[in-house]
């Protein structure tokens, strides 16, 4: 049961991993029909006075978030793996 447990989240971390790998494109679809961009821009693209680190800090943020998801992924994957490995072993 906590091998099931663990791997279900996994796959929730997984989720969590594509949604922040989406995070950039959603913003530019925003962006380019109009919209804030998530409140990257509050007054559109035209008006944007946000300073050239911001786009950096979104990038560092979110490569940030991506890379400690698929860390946490594969700790689980390994104590999933150890769990499972221990509940084989054959006692005498």
């Amino acid at each position: 049961m906590a091998v099931f447990f663990v791997r279900f989240l996994v796959f929730l971390l997984g989720v969590v991993a594509v949604a922040l790998a989406a995070v950039p494109i959603f913003v530019l679809i925003d962006l380019v029909s109009g919209g804030t961009g998530f409140g990257l821009c509050a007054n559109g693209l035209e008006a944007c006075d946000n300073p050239y680190t911001t786009a950096a800090e979104f990038a560092i943020l979110l490569t940030l978030g991506l890379g400690l998801t698929v860390l946490a992924i594969r700790l689980l994957m390994r104590l999933a793996r150890r769990l499972q490995d221990d509940s084989y072993q054959v006692s005498q």
